[in-house]
């Protein structure tokens, strides 16, 4: 399964511990976006990136290669998105992964993108 930023980020955070079920899985991975994203915050402290590195340490990082730029691409050109769920969206299609995210607004029109909702899981 694919984990979404959102999924990194709130885990972090105090009260995110119901999502370690998600991090601790041996199916667990994230896309190199994810982290960029993840830890790309300006205004982040040096707690929070502490924590968040800490999430991100055991996961296997998926690498950005020409396939997913080129279904990120046409994603884009379908529909407005953000660059980042662009990637991270055909990254998991690619990979014929879960994409664990809270933000199902964000994916739901993406064909064949199956989602996995934590809050809807737990």
């Amino acid at each position: 399964m694919l984990l979404d930023s959102n999924i990194i980020i709130s885990a972090a955070k105090p009260g995110g511990e119901s999502l370690s079920v998600f991090l601790a899985s041996p199916d667990a991975c994230i896309s190199v976006i994810t982290r960029i994203e993840s830890l790309g915050y300006h205004l982040m402290s040096s707690g929070e990136e502490r924590e968040i590195t800490l999430c991100l340490t055991d996961l296997p990082e998926l690498a950005l290669d020409d396939l997913i730029a080129y279904r990120a691409i046409a994603l884009r050109q379908q529909k407005k998105m953000g660059l980042a769920d662009a990637v991270i969206a055909p990254t998991a299609l690619l990979y014929d992964m879960p994409l664990v995210t809270r933000n199902e607004d964000d994916f739901k029109h993406i064909a064949d993108l199956h989602l996995i909702n934590p809050g809807n899981a737990i």
